[in-house]
């Protein structure tokens, strides 16, 4: 989870990830954002991260994007 806690503050410094329970809500990630991070995660983990999976519950916190990723990695 760490190195999503660091891709979090390249695409956003200063927010405080690691503090936020919804990511969402708090408008710390918006779209454009979340886009970003989409391709990061592709990148990073070696995954593609399809358009079911872009839905506002998995990018809510770290938690939810590590379980997202790590189910990716599982059907793949």
């Amino acid at each position: 989870m760490d190195t999503i806690l660091e891709i979090l503050e390249t695409i956003k410094p200063g927010a405080d990830f690691a503090a936020s329970t919804d990511f969402i809500d708090e408008h710390l990630l918006e779209s454009m954002e979340i886009l970003q991070l989409v391709s990061e995660l592709n990148d990073e983990f070696d995954i593609n991260i399809t358009l079911p999976y872009i839905k506002p519950e998995n990018f809510k916190s770290v938690e939810s994007i590590y379980h997202m990723v790590q189910e990716i990695l599982e059907d793949e």
